[in-house]
């Protein structure tokens, strides 16, 4: 069985950091997706299986970062100069095969998930 482990989450001032992890042995793409109360989940970045091709949404970009260990087990998500609307909680998840570029944005794609970490950005 593929089971996803999130860690990292916390309260921070804006513009502060957090790293995310998140332990997904077992899966091919990986993702951050993340839902804000009241709010549809939405796609955060992803980084596909055997390369080192990264997506992300536009409104993160140039502030997170998405990246693999060595072992290409654990996806981080680095997360800088966090604003007030990045709060919300944030999931890890997996796909059970490779995806096409197109398709990394979408939830439906991925199998596994993790059970979410909290972000809460406020001073």
């Amino acid at each position: 069985q593929v089971h996803l482990v999130e860690s990292g989450g916390g309260l921070v001032q804006p513009g502060g950091s957090l790293r995310l992890s998140c332990v997904a042995s077992g899966t091919y793409d990986k993702a951050w997706f993340r839902q804000a109360p009241g709010k549809e989940r939405e796609f955060v970045a992803a980084v596909r299986w055997g390369t080192t091709t990264t997506v992300y949404a536009d409104s993160v970009k140039g502030r997170f970062t998405i990246s693999r260990d060595s072992t290409k087990t654990t996806v981080y998500l680095q997360m800088n100069n966090l604003r007030p609307e990045d709060t919300a909680v944030y999931y890890c998840a997996g796909s059970s095969g490779r995806l096409i570029l197109s398709s990394l944005r979408s939830s439906l794609q991925y199998t596994y998930w993790g059970q979410g970490t909290q972000v809460t950005v406020s001073s």
